[in-house]
C-alpha cells in the first residue's frame, strides 16, 4: 500500500526540525488542503500524511512555514524573511508507492529528494 511521508531537517541548527508546521494540497484547477500537520522532536510528522485509500495519483503541494519556524527558534528573519513559505510541487505516478518528500533547510535555501 502506498504512503506519503516527510520530515524537515534544520541545517541552521543540526538538528530536526521539531514544531514545524506543514500543509499538504493536492493541485487540480485549484488547490484543495488535504491536512495539516506539525513534525514531532525527531522532525517527522506521526504519521503519513496520506495512505492507503486516500492514496492517489495527480499532483500536489507540500507548504512548510520556514519563516514561522525559525521566529520560532528566535532567529532575527527581518520583516520580510528570505524563506516564508516553502511550497514543494510533486507529482504521485503511483498510488501503491512510497514517497518520502523531505525539506533540508537553512534560512537562505533549501533542498529535498524523494526519499525512501
Amino acid at each position: 500500500m502506498g504512503r506519503l511521508t516527510t520530515h524537515v531537517l534544520d541545517l541552521v541548527h543540526g538538528c530536526p526540525g521539531r514544531n514545524f508546521q506543514l500543509t499538504l494540497y493536492r493541485v487540480d484547477d485549484e488547490r484543495s488542503a488535504v491536512c495539516t500537520r506539525t513534525t514531532n522532536d525527531d522532525g517527522r510528522v506521526d504519521s503519513p500524511l496520506m495512505e492507503a485509500a486516500s492514496m492517489a495519483v495527480g499532483t500536489y503541494e507540500i507548504v512548510f512555514q520556514a519563516g514561522a519556524y525559525f521566529q520560532s527558534m528566535g532567529i532575527e528573519c527581518g520583516a520580510q524573511p528570505f524563506l516564508d513559505e516553502v511550497v514543494i510541487r510533486f507529482g504521485i505516478a503511483n498510488a501503491d508507492e512510497h514517497y518520502h518528500v523531505p525539506l533540508l533547510l537553512s534560512r537562505f535555501g533549501y533542498s529535498t529528494y524523494r526519499g525512501s
